[in-house]
């Protein structure tokens, strides 16, 4: 497994996100087969989890720090806060000091450590943003101790640039895929001047580039790929990266002869790691044979030239129009 920098840290270009290990959203995921999944994750080489509070109600976070414990592994842990609704200060209001540090608190009771590696803002109000209040109290707690680097999850550019002009910020996390190409032209080459690390979530589409689906192809009630598929209840980018299912079902059928042969997931995760700008790309997984596909990844020869070109031009002309949401 190659490594990258993230706050000045040796990452595997290949993490783990860990949505899938709330046991809602994706459907369940039990305790056991959660162990599995992430002692595959370190065996293959990880040592970068991406988690969050809001994952099963801090259920992902607890079944990550229950596996360090009892396994000594040494991993590095991103985790993220801001959407949770359970208490007085819930969202939308969930961003004063003492709101904000109650929820780290809480993070770190649950994944057992003393401070957390990198704490991000999940997908915050862009007024929040604007404000700037809430990278106080990231500056805050860093200087306090409770966390080691901070960053931001954002939705769209916007945000990103935002976040980007903001003393100490080490990571953007953004959704980038062979569907979303346009934040490499805007975000890339600035964040990279500034020194600060891009974490990729939402590479395969929500299992679209995985080319496994077809117009046949259900999702469980619970399974945000139902529930969400319009951006009923989040922001519709975080499903299908913003798709229409059955255009993004059409749209895997064009890319099958530009992409070479072999497992497609695989080369979608390629794609991403050919922008050196990316420091880690953070595909979830429901079962360890998916950890073991997507690392493998990192072991493929980068892709040709010509073939990065054919696949913007696909993207430009195919691709971007079917886009839903701010991008």
């Amino acid at each position: 497994m190659k490594t990258r920098l993230l706050c000045n840290k040796k990452v595997s270009e290949v993490g783990l996100g860990t949505w899938q290990l709330g046991s809602a959203d994706w459907g369940n995921v039990t305790e056991e087969k959660a162990f599995e999944i992430l002692t595959k994750f370190v065996k293959k080489g990880g040592n970068f989890i991406d988690t969050a509070d809001v994952y099963g109600s801090g259920l992902s976070e607890k079944y990550i720090g229950k596996f360090i414990k009892e396994t000594k592994a040494d991993v590095l842990v991103a985790t993220k806060l801001g959407r949770r609704t359970d208490k007085e200060y819930g969202w939308p209001e969930n961003f004063t000091y003492d709101s904000m540090l109650d929820h780290v608190e809480d993070s770190l009771k649950r994944l057992g450590m003393s401070s957390i590696f990198l704490e991000q803002l999940h997908c915050v109000p862009k007024d929040e943003l604007y404000r700037g209040v809430v990278f106080d109290h990231l500056r805050r707690l860093q200087d306090e101790g409770y966390i080691e680097n901070w960053g931001a999850s954002v939705e769209n550019i916007e945000e990103a640039l935002v976040c980007l002009d903001e003393e100490g910020i080490s990571t953007l996390q953004v959704i980038f895929n062979i569907f979303r190409q346009n934040v490499a032209d805007e975000l890339f080459e600035k964040a990279a001047a500034k020194n600060v690390g891009i974490i990729v979530r939402v590479p395969l589409a929500s299992g679209l580039l995985s080319g496994k689906f077809d117009e046949s192809s259900t999702f469980g009630f619970y399974d945000h790929r139902n529930y969400n598929a319009e951006g009923e209840y989040f922001n519709v980018g975080e499903t299908f990266s913003g798709l229409p299912f059955y255009d993004g079902v059409k749209l895997v059928d064009g890319l099958r002869g530009m992409l070479p042969q072999g497992n497609m997931a695989q080369w979608a995760i390629r794609w991403i790691l050919d922008h050196k700008e990316v420091s880690v790309v953070i595909p979830g997984a429901s079962k360890p044979s998916q950890v073991e596909s997507n690392m493998a990844a990192s072991a493929l020869k980068p892709l040709p030239w010509e073939t990065h070109e054919k696949l913007r031009k696909f993207y430009n002309d195919d691709v971007i129009s079917l886009v839903r949401g701010e991008i």
